[in-house]
């Protein structure tokens, strides 16, 4: 079943009586390309566990099927749940769970379908919850292998930006404490049906397999980089001093001068090793 041809897409739909739900983003693709492009991308080893994130109707999951050894979806709509029991009736290696990605215990989740696999994650993610999804799986405690994401473009431009571009802010910092973060290819919005405003792209984030910073303070790191872009147009010195207590510009200016910084650097200049430095410094 050819689940990117719309013709089917609007058969299987009709037949279970459902139609597009806007408050859970669905946008299900009809380019056959962009799902198998997806597939080949998001791990690395044939035998992982992958763990996706709004199927729709499963056309990704198919293709994610064929190549890896379990597939986990977590679905949100349960109207879809029928649906997926159909479209994927063929696929032994699939397990389709109803619920929100935001209240699952990822980490007994994987206790019990990973069986020792290394784990990634793949998913089509809407605008509007793309950060805090992220977050989630960042901080879950779950070692992920990598963390593979459809986001519109601009999103896309965000989470790989470098320090000191127009699209680097604080969530490109903080992925960056995690792993390292790649653009794949991009998705024109004809791609799809109903078809977005916009269009997307697909992004990679490798996660470091041990920690790549020794934090003295981990709270504080995280607070510097969050005043740093709460006010982004002002000097690190004068959008850090007035956000975080204890921390005074005359501590600030000396631990910048120190990493070699102007003192009337902006905190968009710094990378997420600048960030760690600082923020270890501070914590002396």
């Amino acid at each position: 079943m050819d689940l990117c041809n719309l013709s089917v897409i609007k058969s299987v739909m009709a037949d279970a009586g459902i139609s597009f739900r806007k408050e859970f983003g669905q946008n299900f693709l009809t380019n056959r390309i962009i799902p198998e492009d997806i597939a080949d991308n998001c791990a690395d080893n044939p035998e992982s566990l992958i763990i996706e994130i709004g199927p729709g109707i499963g056309c990704l999951t198919q293709e994610l099927a064929l190549r890896y050894k379990k597939v986990v979806a977590i679905e949100i709509d349960k109207g879809l749940i029928p649906v997926l029991g159909k479209t994927l009736a063929e696929y032994d290696n699939v397990t389709v769970i109803n619920a929100d990605v935001m209240k699952v215990d990822l980490a007994e989740l994987v206790r019990e379908y990973s069986d020792g696999m290394s784990v990634s994650v793949c998913a089509n993610l809407p605008y509007y919850i793309t950060t805090p999804i992220l977050m989630r799986l960042l901080e879950s405690g779950v070692k992920f292998s990598s963390i593979t994401v459809m986001v519109q473009n601009e999103v896309a431009s965000r989470l790989s930006a470098k320090a000191g571009s127009s699209d680097y802010g604080a969530i490109t910092a903080v992925l960056g404490y995690y792993g390292s973060v790649r653009r794949l290819f991009k998705v024109s919005a004809g791609s799809f049906i109903p078809q977005p405003k916009v269009d997307s792209a697909v992004v990679r984030i490798d996660l470091y397999p041990e920690p790549k910073y020794s934090l003295k303070d981990e709270a504080l790191f995280r607070s510097l980089i969050k005043a740093a872009f709460e006010q982004r147009r002002k000097t690190l010195i004068n959008a850090v001093s007035s956000k975080i207590s204890g921390v005074t510009k005359e501590k600030l200016i000396s631990a910048l001068c120190e990493l070699g910084f102007d003192e009337r650097i902006r905190g968009e200049r710094l990378s997420t090793d600048d960030f760690a430095s600082l923020a270890n410094l501070l914590a002396e």
